[in-house]
């Protein structure tokens, strides 16, 4: 599959999801590492990423078992493994919405309300 069909792909699973979360108050796109994610209050909590993947920031503890159970594996940047980034695949698009729901509810908690 070529990166513009996995990404295609990952947009069927992630764009509907994303619709959701738009409607409420606080959120909206913006840029994150090269990409469009979804934010709460100027944070991002998931977007698709370049290779078709979800991308999500879950607490460091939550990321931990996620990886551990083999559902995600950690986001690393420049030989930088990154505490709560986590990549999904779109293999396994049933984990997205509830992974969705947790970063969200994750930034929301965390991020100062204006």
């Amino acid at each position: 599959m070529t990166d513009a069909a996995a990404a295609e792909r990952a947009h069927a699973i992630f764009d509907p999801i994303a619709a959701t979360y738009l409607e409420r108050d606080g959120v909206d796109f913006g840029p994150m590492f090269g990409s469009e994610g979804l934010r709460i209050r100027g944070k991002v909590f998931a977007f698709v990423g370049h290779l078709g993947s979800l991308v999500v920031k879950v607490p460091e503890a939550r990321a931990d078992e996620l990886v551990a159970d083999g559902t995600a594996e950690r986001m690393v940047i420049r030989n930088r493994t990154m505490r709560e980034w986590l990549i999904l695949g779109p293999d396994q698009p049933e984990v997205w919405s509830p992974l969705l729901a947790e970063a969200f509810a994750y930034l929301d908690e965390i991020t100062p309300r204006g």
